[in-house]
């Protein structure tokens, strides 16, 4: 199973991507330098959205869409699935 997420960094600002391993993405976002560089700069972050897909390439499509909405949309979609 592959999970699309959405980071809150300290900024404020949103980071989307794609995992396996929710909990152990997060702790490399907010602590090791496997993290990504976006996030290094920006911690800690929290898990403010998921959702789950079949295969890596749904995934990476969702994650995609996502990126490509504005700021707005993905408020949207964070509250939508709250």
């Amino acid at each position: 199973m592959w999970f699309v997420y959405i980071l809150k960094c300290a900024d404020n600002t949103f980071y989307t991507g794609i995992t396996v391993d929710i909990e152990r993405r997060l702790e490399e976002h907010n602590s090791s330098e496997l993290g990504a560089k976006y996030t290094r700069i920006r911690r800690p972050v929290q898990v403010i959205y998921t959702d789950t897909f079949d295969s890596r390439s749904e995934a990476s499509k969702e994650e995609y869409r996502i990126k490509q909405l504005s700021r707005e949309k993905k408020e949207k979609l964070i509250e939508k699935k709250d």
